[in-house]
């Protein structure tokens, strides 16, 4: 009778248990990146996020890390392969360093607005380059992120070639980002993105380049007097999710996965376009000169690099690319 009550006992405690017990635990996947939390690729993520636990039934939550809270660019990058992060932005340029041909729409001029971007990003050329980096390292590009137009900023105007000469200008530390410099004559300065804002401030450097709602969202504004307009390099974000990743996932929840990580890159891009619609007028109105610039003399000073067989793809690359006709 004792043992009869003991085993009764037992399993209702065992009913009781899992009663109490979810069926599985959530699945956590990381998602790091360099930007700051106000900004519209970190705002878009959150959502993706939501959208993901919630789409899944809970089977999977995203812990987003922003601000280079995991690591700075090279290292976010490196972590896929690592087993550290399963998800990144990252801009094309870093991601070149895996697959070269990948970095062709980060270099000065080869895109030649956002129009021709957003072609760009729907062309067979983009899902061509996209196979060859997932060939090269196992993980997949699953969206391109608007990111905006590139402009220098510095202490006086900038209107020409001559005038950037022995500039002291940071770039982030990929060769897409110092072909730009190099071709007029200034001094290219590698240098981590969260040690910009303090490098001007102390006169480490001269200059910066960066997109106009990065120049806002970092206050770049604030230590630099003139903004202008060069727009030398059309800018992207690629989403990148690790191969061992998405293996692990069923094939339901990866296109969920994908699907709301491509949403979260067309509100992000969105959002900047309209942005950089917005930001001129603003930053005038906070005392800096922002200078109208003739890209023609820019142009033609990088051009011969861009066609030199030094560039990390083939010739017909770069013809493929130029032959895309922009959005309407």
């Amino acid at each position: 009778m004792k043992i009869r009550k003991l085993a009764g006992a037992f399993a209702l405690a065992t009913v009781a248990m899992a009663v109490a017990l979810p069926a599985s635990a959530a699945k956590t996947l990381q998602f790091a990146h360099v930007y700051e939390m106000a900004t519209p690729y970190h705002q878009a993520i959150l959502k993706a996020a939501e959208e993901l636990e919630a789409r899944t039934e809970g089977r999977y939550e995203m812990k987003v890390f922003p601000a280079s809270s995991l690591g700075k660019e090279t290292a976010i990058n490196e972590g896929l392969s690592l087993g550290t992060v399963d998800i990144i932005y990252t801009g094309v340029g870093f991601a070149a360093n895996a697959y070269g041909p990948i970095s062709i729409s980060d270099y000065p001029f080869t895109l030649r607005g956002l129009n021709h971007w957003k072609s760009y990003r729907e062309s067979d050329l983009f899902a061509e380059l996209s196979d060859g980096y997932k060939n090269a390292t196992g993980n997949e590009i699953v969206a391109l992120t608007y990111y905006g137009a590139r402009h220098v900023t510095a202490n006086k105007p900038i209107l020409t070639p001559a005038d950037m000469k022995n500039l002291k200008i940071r770039v982030p530390n990929a060769p897409s980002y110092l072909l730009f410099p190099e071709a007029v004559g200034a001094n290219p300065t590698p240098m981590a993105f969260a040690e910009v804002y303090l490098a001007l401030q102390q006169g480490v450097v001269d200059a910066q380049e960066n997109p106009l709602p990065t120049i806002q969202f970092k206050k770049f504004y604030e230590v630099q007097s003139n903004i202008n307009l060069t727009a030398h390099i059309t800018n992207s974000l690629i989403t990148v999710v690790a191969g061992s990743t998405l293996s692990s996932m069923d094939e339901a929840d990866r296109d969920i996965l994908v699907e709301v990580l491509k949403d979260a890159a067309d509100d992000a891009s969105t959002q900047i376009e309209t942005a950089e619609g917005e930001l001129a007028e603003w930053f005038r109105e906070q005392g800096n000169t922002v200078n109208e610039v003739d890209r023609a003399p820019f142009i033609d000073a990088v051009k011969p690099f861009l066609i030199s067989d030094d560039m990390p793809w083939p010739s017909d690359v770069y013809e493929r690319l130029q032959a895309i006709p922009d959005a309407s």
